[in-house]
């Protein structure tokens, strides 16, 4: 049975879920926040959200995958919050890579993983966070075009619960493929949700057409005839894009 540790407000999920780690917390405990007074998202930055406008949580994983293969379980995570939002709340969701949810080119969702290595491997500890907007009726200027929320799409509430109990089923689905199976199946999904391939990004100064995912996760751009793999970085849209497939 899956154990749930619930706060009503933390600094982060993330540190809340390495802090129950270190103290001997079972593989798949769940860690849960109302508000995250420091919610942290990718390269450093700050994760915001109201109070139960939001659902906040962190996955403890003791990984069952070598550490090269950590970074998939941002990917197989990923097919699993677009799978939830298409089972509780009938939403077409896409995915950007590396690790973003999106509804109509609008952010829905977020993915956030970290890990850790305390003495030797067998203590190693992966903390998936996923932070699903959910309640919100309207965002700030600043956010508004780029940000979404299960309640704007589906046009009806849907309950941080609901959501979070097809999540964990969805989670413990595709973690066991991951690690059962290997990345064949995270990847061919991945594909068929990604909004990413097709588009023309730039990458930290790396730019073309996103072609294909490598095994490793690895985006590859093709410009010019040449291919470059991406491991890492954020995807900036350029004005010119290849047509879709």
């Amino acid at each position: 049975m899956t154990r749930v540790v619930h706060f009503e407000r933390v600094d982060s999920t993330q540190a809340a879920a390495f802090a129950l780690a270190a103290g001997g917390a079972a593989d798949g405990t769940v860690v849960l926040a109302d508000y995250q007074a420091a919610g942290r998202g990718r390269r450093g930055r700050t994760w915001e959200a109201a109070a139960g406008q939001s659902l906040l949580g962190t996955i403890l994983v003791r990984p069952r995958l070598a550490p090269a293969q950590w970074p998939a379980y941002s990917l197989a995570t990923a097919v699993a919050v677009a799978e939830t939002l298409a089972r509780s709340a009938a939403l077409a969701a896409r995915l950007k890579w590396p690790n973003d949810v999106l509804i109509a080119g609008r952010k829905i969702a977020g993915i956030l993983l970290e890990s850790r290595i305390v003495g030797d491997a067998a203590s190693a500890v992966v903390a998936v966070g996923v932070g699903v907007n959910v309640a919100q009726r309207a965002f700030p200027a600043g956010l508004a075009a780029r940000a979404t929320s299960v309640a704007i799409e589906a046009g009806r509430g849907v309950t941080r619960e609901a959501i979070l109990a097809v999540l964990l089923d969805a989670f413990d689905e595709w973690r066991a493929r991951l690690e059962g199976e290997g990345m064949a199946p995270v990847r061919a999904r991945w594909l068929a949700l990604a909004d990413t391939i097709g588009r023309r990004v730039s990458i930290d100064g790396v730019s073309g057409v996103a072609v294909d995912l490598d095994p490793d996760g690895a985006l590859v751009l093709e410009d010019g005839g040449r291919r470059h793999r991406v491991l890492a970085g954020e995807v900036a849209e350029e004005a010119e894009h290849a047509a879709r497939p």
